[in-house]
């Protein structure tokens, strides 16, 4: 079936999401998402990032739907019409999604690990706005360890579940989880330090923030200041296959490789990921690809989302609307 996505058409199989045909496409029209995760099942639906608005349901009903729909959870309909970057209501509506997420959020940017690999930075200045309008108290939370290894910090969390769908899937024994509701609700254990499973460590590299953290690398290093490259070993618990992050010769943490979406590869287990930070525990590969997209790299700190909006708004009031390339 057919499905185009501002303005360009794919084929996909019965079954894709809309979400799932964008990234087919490419990043150029792929929308954010804060708690989809490829290999997660029953991931996404809950940050609401990916919306996008279909202003053609199918060839069979033509009828566009009523309101932005969430891209991860919809899924394509031969003939369906799609707008993500090419509409100024739709980028507006993200944007308000991206204050929401960022109300309670601490601003610690300065000092939080995540700084540099962070998905809620980028998304923050890609789609958020210039300030927040929320003047009330922050809900704050004492940071705990969960584990030998991981160390959570609640404040920063924005409930994408995908720590939890994580222990539910792929470790043994599953001890954290959500706890109370609402505006109370938040990502926890009922007894602190339980976490010590095989594939614990997991977690860390699922969180799109800095809300679960590696203890062993915590306050080490600015992310771009370390060089990762491919490496692996033999490993009868996981493929072996791993980003080391060096700093000199020094081997400072070891993550899952991730692709562009920053989604892991495989998961790794315990042992690769905290155990073997000598660098002749592994086979060097070569230098790790690195996306540059990141405010990190290209030093993008500027509001990028209210510029789009403010262009395609002209655009639209002149009567004019390029579908084939972000402004």
């Amino acid at each position: 079936m057919k499905v185009t996505i501002d303005g360009i058409e794919i084929d996909v199989p019965k079954g894709t999401t809309i979400l799932q045909a964008a990234r087919m496409i490419g990043p150029k029209v792929a929308p954010p998402a804060m708690c989809y995760y490829t290999k997660l099942k029953t991931s996404g639906g809950y940050c609401r990032t990916c919306i996008v608005k279909v202003t053609k349901g199918s060839t069979a009903n033509p009828t566009p739907m009523p309101k932005p729909v969430a891209s991860c959870r919809t899924e394509v309909m031969d003939g369906m019409e799609v707008q993500n970057f090419t509409s100024p209501d739709l980028l507006e509506a993200r944007k308000g999604v991206v204050e929401f997420l960022l109300i309670n959020h601490p601003l610690d940017c300065p000092v939080c690990d995540q700084a540099g690999e962070c998905h809620l930075q980028d998304l923050g200045y890609n789609n958020g706005s210039v300030k927040t309008r929320y003047e009330f108290k922050r809900r704050e939370f004492d940071m705990i360890d969960i584990g030998k290894y991981i160390k959570l910090h609640m404040t920063r969390c924005i409930m994408c579940f995908r720590c939890v769908k994580v222990a539910d899937q792929i470790t043994n024994n599953r001890v954290h989880g959500v706890m109370h509701r609402g505006d109370a609700a938040e990502i926890s254990t009922y007894i602190e330090n339980v976490i010590e499973n095989d594939f614990s460590g997991n977690v860390i590299d699922v969180c799109p923030v800095g809300a679960l953290t590696d203890k062993t690398f915590r306050f080490k290093q600015r992310v771009w200041f370390t060089k990762p490259v491919e490496a692996h070993r033999k490993c009868d618990k996981c493929s072996g296959k791993v980003r080391l992050w060096f700093k000199g010769e020094d081997v400072l943490r070891v993550t899952a490789r991730k692709d562009q979406w920053g989604e892991a590869e495989d998961f790794i287990c315990n042992d690769c990921r905290f155990e073997h930070k000598r660098k002749s525990d592994w086979v060097i590969e070569g230098p790790s690809p690195i996306s540059h997209h990141s405010v990190i790299s290209q030093n993008q700190y500027e509001h990028l989302n209210e510029k789009e909006v403010e262009i395609l708004k002209h655009q639209k009031a002149l009567g004019f609307m390029n579908y084939d390339k972000r402004p």
